[in-house]
């Protein structure tokens, strides 16, 4: 066992796990923070999805144990107008994947709001997000009901 001091939507969280526990079991299962979900558990689909320090990452490739000392946050810590935005354009249907796409969405608008540059699509200048970029940019997060349009759209909406 080891002593990990994590901090998580700005409360202090010591824990005493293994060195081989992911992020996301941590927050799960000795948080109780259950909002993040443990889709695939290898990196694919996204459903894990997190903010540290501002940036997403998929919590399930993560160990809790590097992340001592930075700031996490999750669906729980998320109070963002993306959150409206998805109810009011149908963002999601079972909504499984839904928090790992608020929180991948939140990431990725700062990203785009700082200027880093897309993969494959051309980058435009902050709030001019096309329905091709936004795509591109939140492919790492899948959504098995196919509410691709509605996330698409919510996107846009908070962008603008």
């Amino acid at each position: 066992m080891v002593e990990v001091r994590l901090r998580v939507n700005g409360a202090d969280e010591p824990l005493d796990i293994q060195p081989q526990v992911s992020l996301l079991d941590a927050l799960r299962e000795h948080l109780g923070l259950t909002g993040t979900k443990k889709g695939c558990d290898q990196g694919a689909c996204g459903a894990c999805t997190v903010l540290a320090d501002g940036e997403r990452i998929n919590s399930c490739l993560a160990l809790a144990v590097q992340y001592e000392g930075r700031e996490i946050t999750t669906i729980e810590g998320i109070d963002h107008p993306l959150q409206g935005a998805f109810v009011r354009h149908d963002g999601f249907q079972c909504g499984y994947c839904t928090s790992g796409q608020i929180c991948s969405a939140v990431g990725m608008l700062a990203e785009h709001k700082d200027g880093m540059p897309s993969a494959v699509t051309e980058h435009a200048p902050a709030g001019e997000l096309s329905p091709a970029e936004i795509r591109e940019r939140m492919s790492g997060n899948l959504c098995r009901c196919g509410a691709y349009n509605g996330i698409v759209e919510a996107i846009q909406e908070v962008a603008r």
